[in-house]
């Protein structure tokens, strides 16, 4: 006897049942509904987002520290791990620098800014040390001492994701020099904690849609949608250029390794979802790892390029940074000179680094900025606390992608992708969707060719 055909009620439930992106996305309408029509009910619900991040926050330095170590015991080649760490710092900077350019040239072209004749003595200029807990941007040297440990538990206890990378590497490399017959227990280990940790990120993840509704709700609640009108100019600007950056990243990608941005975008759907939703990068870098080394990315380099990007890789945050500059000047009336503007790329370029983790970085960087130049009142920065929050949109998506692009750019540089796989599972002519509710590993096809044979990939000139 034929098999009947679900009908249409129950094919709807079995998709909610099973589609983390149904899920967040009923959640994404259902928080903004409930944030526009309950404001003040809308307002209690932050401990459902903000416990989702601190669950996250809780494995990711040890998902770093794994992947890591497992990465570089696999590969076999320390100086192959030195090499990815190097080019990937080189794409880092040329692709913030590129975003923070991009964002000139936008705001030139538009002036967001202009016709506001903004007096700058009428603004609140405490308040942004209230969004900023009156921290500052470390300088240099502090930047890089605070990247080395001082304590083995410190690092992961402080979750400092270069620290614990910097550890990773010791590991790997001690794991390395003593080889697998004085420590043959170690890396089995190691690799089991690993299948443990994704098993607790499949448990989290079923979290993932309670907390972009609250997250959500909130946003709504407290910032309504009049900013929108308010600002508007500038988040047109704000987003146009990032879609124009996005763009701009598809095709370096399709230049470098042949893939497709948008069937990428298609593969993690789901993450980028949760992402905007939570305004929140940390929250899927998990999954993100995992896909990523199912998509045919070398565990070292997936390890190493993904976590290093979220310090070193803010394309989104450069972008907002560089056109909020001239918004600001604009607003005030402040006319920038070329040079200026030059100062301000130069700026930008150090204090845009390493602003991951800090409360109201984006603010500390524009105040910086501005007290370099001289011309722009620190004050001015007030401006854009309204509809800071409202941008975060905008630079999870563009950090999040072009740290992904990083991911298969320098693996493809490297000889540490396997494109045809990636090819294949971009394609859906691979499966991987089995068990990404189950995410405690990928079996040993999804690992790529050179790391199941254990030897390392050609070179790739």
């Amino acid at each position: 006897m034929p098999q009947s055909v679900p009908s249409l009620p129950r094919r709807a439930a079995r998709t909610l049942r099973t589609s983390l992106f149904v899920q967040v996305a009923l959640a994404l309408v259902l928080g903004i509904a409930v944030g526009k029509l309950w404001p003040g009910f809308a307002s209690d619900l932050q401990p459902l987002g903000d416990g989702f991040i601190r669950l996250i926050k809780t494995i990711i330095s040890p998902l770093v520290f794994c992947v890591v170590v497992v990465g570089i015991a696999k590969a076999g080649d320390l100086k192959a791990f030195g090499r990815i760490g190097l080019k990937a710092l080189i794409w880092f900077e040329v692709a913030s620098t590129f975003a923070l350019i991009v964002g000139l040239l936008a705001a030139n072209l538009v002036q967001p800014g202009s016709g506001m004749n903004v007096d700058p003595s009428t603004l609140n200029a405490a308040a942004v040390d209230a969004k900023t807990d009156g921290g500052s941007l470390p300088s240099t040297t502090e930047f890089i001492l605070h990247a080395l440990p001082t304590s083995f538990i410190g690092a992961f206890a402080e979750n400092s994701l270069l620290q614990v990378l910097i550890l990773a590497c010791l590991v790997g490399a001690a794991l390395l020099h003593l080889g697998h017959t004085k420590v043959p227990q170690v890396l089995p280990a190691i690799e089991q904690a690993q299948e443990i940790i994704f098993a607790i990120v499949g448990f989290v993840m079923r979290l993932a849609p309670i907390a972009v509704f609250g997250a959500m709700a909130v946003l709504i609640g407290n910032y309504g949608l009049g900013v929108i009108e308010t600002y508007g100019k500038l988040i047109a600007l704000c987003y146009a250029a990032a879609a124009l950056f996005i763009a701009l990243l598809a095709v370096a990608l399709k230049m470098v390794t042949g893939l497709s941005l948008w069937k990428f975008l298609r593969y993690i759907r789901e993450e980028m979802l949760l992402a905007l939703g939570t305004a929140s990068t940390e929250s899927v870098m998990p999954r993100v790892m995992q896909k990523l080394r199912k998509a045919g990315a070398r565990d070292d380099a997936v390890g190493l390029v993904l976590p290093t990007g979220y310090s070193f890789n803010l394309d989104g945050a450069s972008l907002y940074l560089s056109i909020g500059t001239l918004f600001i000047a604009q607003a005030v009336g402040v006319d920038l000179s070329l040079s200026q503007q030059i100062t301000v790329v130069l700026v930008l370029m150090l204090t845009s680094k390493g602003m991951a983790g800090i409360p109201g970085s984006a603010f500390l960087a524009l105040s910086a900025t501005a007290s370099s130049l001289g011309a722009i009142p620190a004050g001015a920065v007030a401006l854009l606390l309204g509809v800071d929050r409202i941008m975060d949109s905008m630079r999870v998506v563009t950090n999040l992608l072009g740290n992904c692009v990083a991911v298969f750019a320098v693996s493809r540089w490297e000889g540490a992708l396997d494109l045809e796989r990636a090819r294949k599972v971009l394609d859906r002519e691979i499966d991987v969707t089995g068990d990404e509710d189950d995410v405690a590993g990928a079996d040993e096809a999804a690992v790529p060719a050179q790391l199941a044979k254990k030897e390392p990939a050609p070179e790739v000139s």
